[in-house]
This record gives structure tokens, C-alpha cells and sequence, in this order.
């Protein structure tokens, strides 16, 4: 019900998600009814946004208030179109815990964020010790 529900808002808040929130943002996949609080089936807990009128996660370090600009279906090389969606929006406001950010400066890894890596269910976990910087030529 995304799509659906940011094409009805124009809204919408992309929440980190991180190991120690594996299972719930898990749980959130769920095909329930429209009307179902995916909170609740969760486990978590719904915070007020600043600038957009839908919530954000509240146990999530880190979260984009969004406008909507653009939702592309998207579709195979023969021009069918696939059940999935490209949401794409401007970040109107930034809420990150604090205890992550050092000198300043946001260390993504010590959130230890999880990312999808294909197949029906296969995720990475980031970890700080398999970041590096990589300095780009002038």
C-alpha cells in the first residue's frame, strides 16, 4: 500500500533501516488489508514528522521527511509492467540520533544499516569496520 498511500499524501518519511530492526521492518512487508497499522503488526512506534503530516519511525536513527516529486512503475525490457514501484522524493527535513554522529559528521556504519542483496530475501548488514574512504580525483 505505498505507492498507494504516498500518490494520496504527496508525503512520505524513508526510515533507516538497521540490523537491530531487522525483523521489524520484516513484519511491515506483510500483504494486509490497506487499514491495517503496520506499526502495530511491527512492533514500533510512530512519531510525529516536523514538515510532513505522516509518521516516522521512532526507534529508526535515522529519517527523511519527504515530498513526493515523482512514482515511476516500473517494467520489463518488453515494456510489461512489473507490481513494483520507484518513489522518489525531497527531503524536506533530517532526523538523526545523535549517538552517531561524531566530530560533526554522520558515521553511517556504527548504525549498523541493512540492505537488500537480491533474491527474495538476502540483506547485508553494514558494519564499521568495512567502511573506507575513498578520496575522488579532482
Amino acid at each position: 500500500d505505498s505507492a498507494g498511500n504516498i500518490q494520496d499524501t504527496g508525503e512520505f518519511v524513508w526510515n533507516l533501516a538497521t540490523m537491530d530492526l531487522a525483523r521489524q521492518m520484516n513484519a511491515t512487508a506483510a500483504h494486509v488489508a490497506r487499514d491495517v497499522d503496520e506499526f502495530k503488526i511491527a512492533g514500533l512506534t510512530a512519531a510525529p514528522c516536523k514538515l510532513v503530516n505522516v509518521p516516522r519511525v521512532a526507534e529508526s536513527p535515522v529519517a527523511f521527511e519527504c515530498k513526493l516529486t515523482q512514482i515511476i512503475q516500473l517494467q520489463g525490457k518488453d515494456g510489461e509492467k512489473a507490481p513494483a514501484w520507484l518513489t522518489l522524493g525531497e527531503v524536506v527535513a533530517v532526523h538523526i540520533d545523535k549517538a552517531f554522529i561524531e566530530d560533526g559528521v554522520y558515521q553511517t556504519g556504527l548504525a549498523h544499516p541493512i540492505v537488500r542483496a537480491g533474491r527474495r530475501g538476502d540483506y547485508f548488514e553494514i558494519k564499521p569496520e568495512n567502511m573506507f574512504e575513498m578520496v575522488r580525483p579532482d
